[in-house]
């Protein structure tokens, strides 16, 4: 990284995203919303059927069952927000979710996704939470940006390989916090005197 890239970055404004949105492949935005629009609904619809389990008397799946509805629903709403029109409101949460870097957004679906599985775990509440972190882990990949071309990997490779004979720089990817730092040996164990 270079130093006015580094400054770039610092004169960035807060929150935003470092991976441009027009870098992020077309497959891969439709792919996030494809999978967060079906996947809210399908949890939804898989949290309802975890809250009848209340007529066994199972507390655990009623909860996680209204949690797995409440995030299928959140989900729903930032995704499609065609689908929830009759809700005020929910076009500007939208707008607003857009605005932030994608890691929040799958910071955010990750976490809504992990209870309703620690709740009560079965397969509705495995398949309708694993499609909405499934679609958190996309939006991960997405705030990753794109994979460097063949030949800047090649570039990169062949700088890390004449940098090795060199003094080691904080840039080398195998750089040590000191650089004259020795290996750790083991010696063996004391020899104690019997006699003493």
């Amino acid at each position: 990284m270079s130093i006015q890239e580094k400054i770039s970055a610092l004169m960035a404004r807060p929150g935003q995203d470092p991976v441009s949105k027009d870098e992020i492949p077309w497959w891969l935005k439709v792919a996030g919303r494809g999978v967060g629009t079906v996947g809210g609904g399908i949890a939804i619809f898989l949290g309802l059927w975890n809250c009848v389990a209340i007529l066994v008397i199972n507390v655990a799946a009623l909860v996680a069952g209204m949690w797995q509805m409440v995030a299928g629903f959140l989900v729903l709403c930032v995704e499609a927000p065609c689908c929830c029109m009759f809700i005020d409101h929910v076009q500007r949460l939208s707008d607003a979710v857009e605005n932030r870097p994608f890691w929040n957004r799958a910071l955010f679906y990750v976490v809504i996704a992990i209870p309703p599985i620690i709740i009560d775990f079965g397969m509705s509440t495995f398949f309708g939470s694993g499609l909405i972190f499934t679609t958190g882990i996309l939006y991960g990949m997405m705030a990753l940006g794109r994979k460097a071309t063949a030949d800047e990997m090649r570039q990169a490779a062949a700088a890390m390989e004449s940098n090795r004979e060199g003094p080691i720089t904080s840039s080398n990817m195998r750089s040590n916090l000191v650089a004259n730092a020795q290996p750790i040996s083991f010696t063996g164990s004391p020899m104690f005197d019997s006699n003493v």
